[in-house]
C-alpha cells in the first residue's frame, strides 16, 4: 500500500479482452515512465495478457497478475462482441475494487469496456462510471474527462439527449458542481478553484425565447453557490466559451450533457485524455477511448490515454495521501 516515500500501487484491469485494452495495458506497463511513477498491478484472465503478449510480441515480465475470471484462452477473438468477454470485464472491476478495499492497491484504472457485451453478459449498467459507483458503494460521483488543456465535468452522462431537460434540476447540478469542486481541491490540491458553467441551451436560452432551463435551473444554481464564496461563472454559450478558451482559464468546466463537453475536450487532447470518477471513495480513471474492435489484436493500437490515466491515477492516490496528513500546497495544474 502506498506509503510516505513510496510509489502508489495501481491496479489496471483487462477491460474488453476482445478489444484493444490488453494491448494498450500490456504497452503501457512498459514503458519507463509508467515503471517509476507507480508499481502496475494487473487484473484480469491472466491467459489474456498471455495472449496478447505472445500474438502482439510485448514483454510481460516482472509484474503481477491478479486473476479474476479463470481461463478464457479459447473465447479470445479479437474483433467480437460477446457475453463471455463482457463478463470477464465486470469480473475484473470487481477484483480490482476488492483490492483497493483490503489495501492491497491505491488506485484503479480500468480499460475499455464494450456496453454491448456487458448487456449480453447481463450486467445491467448504463457504463464503468455507474460500475465503479456501486461497486465501491460510493454515495456522490461524477464524470470528469481531463486533458492537457482542460477539465470538463457532467452534469449527465449516459443518457439520452432527449431526456436531458428532464433530469437536470437544481439539485443535481448543485451536487455536480460540489464534486467537482471537492476534487480540484482534493484530488488537485488546487486552494481556490475556478469553474465555468456551460449552458444547456444555443445562446444561453436567450432570455427565454430558446427555452427556460438556464433561466430557471442553471443561473439560480450558480447564483447559490457563488454566494458560498465560491469562484464559478456562467452559465456561458457553449459554442462561443470553447471558441475563445485558453489553457488555464478555469480550473474545471461543467458541461450539461455527455458531447456538449466531450467533444471539444477530445478535439483538443490528441489521442490523450483521461476519464476519472470523481467523488468517488476510490481513485479510478479510464482511457478516454473505447475498445475500437476494428483495429483489436492487430498491434496499432495507441497507448498514449493508457498511460495518462495512470499517470493520473497515481498523481491523485498521492495527493490524497497528502491531503490526509494535513500537506496543502497553492494551485497547481496536473
Amino acid at each position: 500500500m502506498h506509503g510516505r516515500g513510496k510509489t502508489p500501487v495501481v491496479a489496471v484491469t483487462a477491460g474488453d479482452f476482445n478489444g484493444i485494452g490488453p494491448e494498450v495495458v500490456l504497452k503501457s506497463i512498459n514503458a519507463a515512465f509508467v515503471r517509476k511513477i507507480c508499481r502496475p498491478l494487473l487484473v484480469g484472465p491472466a491467459g489474456v495478457f498471455e495472449y496478447y503478449s505472445r500474438r502482439l510480441r510485448i514483454p510481460l515480465h516482472s509484474v503481477r497478475i491478479i486473476e479474476s475470471s479463470g481461463r478464457v484462452d479459447a473465447w479470445i477473438r479479437p474483433g467480437e462482441i460477446s457475453a463471455r468477454s463482457g463478463r470477464a470485464a465486470y469480473q475484473a472491476l470487481e477484483a480490482a475494487v476488492e483490492l483497493v478495499k483490503q489495501r492491497k492497491a491505491d488506485a484503479i484504472v480500468t480499460a475499455p469496456v464494450s456496453k454491448q457485451a456487458l448487456h449480453r453478459a447481463r450486467v445491467d449498467f448504463p457504463g464503468q462510471t455507474e460500475i465503479m459507483q456501486h461497486l465501491s458503494g460510493s454515495r456522490r460521483v461524477a464524470m470528469m474527462l481531463v486533458s492537457g488543456t482542460m477539465r470538463v465535468g457532467l452534469a449527465t452522462i449516459h443518457i439520452p439527449i432527449g431526456r436531458v431537460p428532464r433530469v437536470l434540476t437544481k439539485e443535481l447540478l448543485r451536487e455536480k458542481i460540489d464534486i467537482v469542486w471537492n476534487a480540484l481541491a482534493q484530488d488537485w490540491r488546487i486552494r481556490s478553484p475556478r469553474i465555468a458553467v456551460l449552458a444547456l441551451n444555443p445562446h444561453a436560452s436567450e432570455g427565454g425565447d430558446i427555452g427556460r432551463e438556464d433561466l430557471d435551473i442553471v443561473q439560480p444554481v450558480i447564483a447559490q453557490i457563488r454566494k458560498r464564496g465560491r469562484n464559478i461563472a456562467g452559465p456561458f454559450p457553449a459554442d462561443a466559451f470553447f471558441g475563445r478558451y485558453r489553457k488555464d482559464d478555469y480550473d474545471a468546466i461543467i458541461a450539461m450533457y455527455h458531447d456538449q463537453g466531450l467533444i471539444p475536450l477530445k478535439m483538443s487532447s490528441f489521442g490523450s485524455g483521461v476519464n476519472i470518477s470523481v467523488g468517488m471513495n476510490i481513485v479510478r480513471t479510464s482511457p478516454d477511448h473505447g475498445t475500437a474492435f476494428d483495429i483489436a489484436g492487430k498491434g496499432v493500437a495507441d497507448p498514449s490515454s493508457m498511460i495518462e490515466a495512470i499517470a493520473l491515477a497515481a498523481q491523485v492516490a498521492t495527493n490524497r495521501v497528502a491531503i490526509n496528513r494535513g500537506i496543502v500546497r497553492k494551485r497547481k495544474r496536473v
